[in-house]
């Protein structure tokens, strides 16, 4: 079975969880999880569910997309590209908390610049997917 690979290695991932990008999203997506529970109770129904919801979506749809790469490479490609999505409107709304006073400076920076890294590396995955993709299509 063709699998993915993780970013910097060309060793074949049997599971979602073994690839780096998950790692990071999973771990930053505990952190944020866990600050947002201390947000104003006014927020808990709005900004502080809002970015449980979407810190989650990056890696469920990674995990989503992973489950559905042996049937298509395009729909795992699709999955990646919801992450991506995601990972950016993070960034988004790492901005309002920062900007309402919910999260200090130096956390809103390393959260924002860890976003940007986990989009980087998706949109890497999407290029092996997609060009694995063109490759079997090639080759048939």
């Amino acid at each position: 079975m063709d699998r993915s690979t993780t970013a910097h290695s060309k060793e074949p991932v049997d599971a979602f969880e073994k690839l780096e990008v998950f790692q990071r999203a999973y771990r930053i997506s505990l952190e944020v999880h866990q600050a947002s529970l201390r947000f104003p109770a006014i927020e808990q129904r709005s900004l502080a569910d809002q970015i449980r919801r979407a810190s989650k979506s990056v890696c469920a749809n990674l995990a989503e997309g992973f489950a559905k790469q042996s049937l298509s490479k395009a729909e795992f490609g699709r999955f990646i590209m919801m992450s991506v999505g995601s990972s950016d409107e993070m960034r988004v709304w790492l901005r309002y908390c920062h900007d309402l006073g919910y999260i200090d400076r130096p956390t809103w920076e390393r959260w924002r610049n860890e976003y940007r890294e986990i989009a980087k590396m998706l949109q890497s995955l999407h290029r092996t997917v997609r060009r694995r993709a063109n490759q079997r299509v090639s080759e048939s």
